[in-house]
């Protein structure tokens, strides 16, 4: 599906991101500077200029009386050309090159030229030049550029004191007189650094949005409910917004669980509280639909069916070592499995130790029946399953359930994830009865469907669970006080 946007979109997603924006722009500026002003070495220009007279005929003198003819001019324009031409030889170089090291020694030029076999490359001196006729005139304008303002001069001088008798001698026509003799300048004419600071402001700005834009555009994640509703023809039941720790203190001192805002909780906004959905993810999002039921004055059941990473047990500070998986395996009762009201009209049934074997336990036949058992005591039953893209745990109880509410992540999960969940509730001809988009407008640091489930053998009851050390150790000190108990009742019967 083809993004577009509007001016008022554009401009929305311009100040969301104004912080990269600005960044990317300081970050260019910046770099600009810093380069520019302490990274490249200053270059530092000199000039002098000449002229050239037509004197009609090589070797004659020109009247200072007589009127200048406008063919003589002409002419001379044409001569400045030639000369600057003829300057530019190799034949002239090697002169210049010639006259720059009687000043200098070879070792004092090679920090500014190219040496080879102790001579200074003529070509590299050739490439500080620079000439032109000045708007056309008859005067020649040869400019020297390096690192070091006496070179520069020395350059223009030495290049003005041999251009006459060779220009005269070559061309035979003509003759060229030095206007302004070459001087050191202290003023570096390269790098320009407020020139070049203001182009990486500028290119910093472009990147900076041209970045958001392109992200933006090829971003796939979900962030319209609207977009969501018509792409799969399902509606999106809530819209919720995050919520955060008053500080940053607040969030280092609560343990990650004391976040997952309930409904219970006095602290939430009204506008949250009426919301049948917190801010956190499927698992609190299926404890609060439980709760928001519950306060209607129905009967709920609450089923932690995620026996790969359970946290109902921990949201509503119950034991978690009898649940579910012992009560399918039949290691529990419905009195010990079930906590009882934990909220009013609300009942919790944990997910039990966690057993290396979770989808199976999920489509056997004792499961059915614990649903068709609890059905009949409880109005509603809502059942917190692992996320469909990860493991196939939630197809497996089509038969079981009446219908699948699709917990998304705004700003994270993506619409190809959304296809893979779509296919698979196709493949299981499940019904999704809609979409919960959660935590808008919140900077997400990692991905819903990136769970990192982990699972081994243990010994725990015979049936290879992976408990936790307080279940371990709980389950141990039954089977201790079990095993005293029954050596007691042999004792008794043998003094019997």
């Amino acid at each position: 599906m083809k993004k577009t946007y509007t001016l008022r979109s554009l401009l929305a997603l311009i100040v969301s991101k104004l912080w990269f924006i600005m960044l990317m722009t300081f970050l260019l500026t910046a770099g600009s500077f810093l380069v520019s002003k302490f990274a490249v070495s200053p270059k530092y220009e000199s000039y002098t200029t000449l002229y050239v007279k037509n004197n009609n005929a090589a070797g004659t003198n020109v009247n200072p009386d007589a009127n200048v003819d406008l063919n003589d001019l002409n002419t001379a324009k044409s001569l400045a050309a030639t000369y600057i031409t003829v300057l530019k030889s190799n034949s002239v170089m090697e002169q210049v090159v010639e006259k720059m090291e009687e000043k200098y020694t070879v070792r004092e030029l090679s920090q500014y030229f190219a040496v080879r076999k102790n001579k200074v490359i003529i070509a590299s001196v050739g490439n500080c030049f620079s000439m032109s006729s000045v708007d056309g005139t008859e005067v020649i304008k040869i400019t020297a550029t390096t690192l070091n303002p006496q070179i520069s001069a020395d350059l223009c001088n030495t290049m003005a004191e041999i251009a006459p008798s060779f220009l005269i001698r070559i061309v035979g026509a003509g003759s060229v007189e030095i206007i302004d003799e070459a001087k050191p300048s202290e003023r570096a004419v390269s790098p320009q650094v407020r020139l070049i600071t203001l182009i990486g402001f500028i290119i910093g700005l472009h990147a900076g949005l041209l970045i958001v834009l392109f992200v933006d555009y090829f971003d796939d994640t979900i962030k319209e409910s609207e977009e969501l509703a018509i792409r799969y023809k399902k509606a999106v039941l809530s819209e919720v917004q995050e919520l955060e720790p008053d500080s940053a203190i607040d969030r280092k001192k609560k343990p990650r669980i004391s976040l997952l805002p309930l409904l219970t909780d006095d602290t939430i906004p009204f506008y949250i509280s009426e919301s049948s959905n917190p801010s956190e993810g499927k698992s609190t999002t299926a404890s609060n639909i439980a709760l928001a039921l519950a306060q209607t004055g129905a009967r709920v059941l609450l089923i932690d069916a995620d026996m790969r990473k359970p946290v109902q047990h921990k949201t509503f500070k119950v034991s978690n070592s009898k649940g579910l998986s012992t009560l399918i395996i039949q290691r529990s009762t419905y009195e010990q499995a079930i906590n009882k009201d934990i909220a009013n009209n609300l009942d919790l049934l944990p997910s039990g130790p966690i057993p290396p074997n979770p989808s199976e336990l999920l489509a056997s036949e004792q499961f059915k029946s614990i649903i068709k058992r609890v059905t009949e005591d409880y109005e509603f039953i809502i059942i917190d399953t692992p996320p469909i893209n990860i493991v196939s745990d939630t197809m497996v109880l089509n038969d079981s359930i009446s219908g699948i509410l699709l917990v998304l992540k705004y700003g994270e999960t993506t619409y190809q994830d959304v296809n893979k969940c779509m296919k698979y509730i196709g493949l299981a001809k499940a019904n999704l009865l809609g979409f919960v988009l959660n935590e808008i407008h919140r900077s997400h640091g990692r991905d819903y469907f990136s769970y990192k489930y982990r699972y081994k053998d243990y010994g725990g009851y015979g049936y290879g669970y992976r408990q936790s050390k307080e279940a371990a150790g709980k389950a141990a000190k039954e089977e201790e006080e079990a095993a005293n108990e029954e050596a007691d009742n042999e004792n008794s019967e043998d003094e019997e």
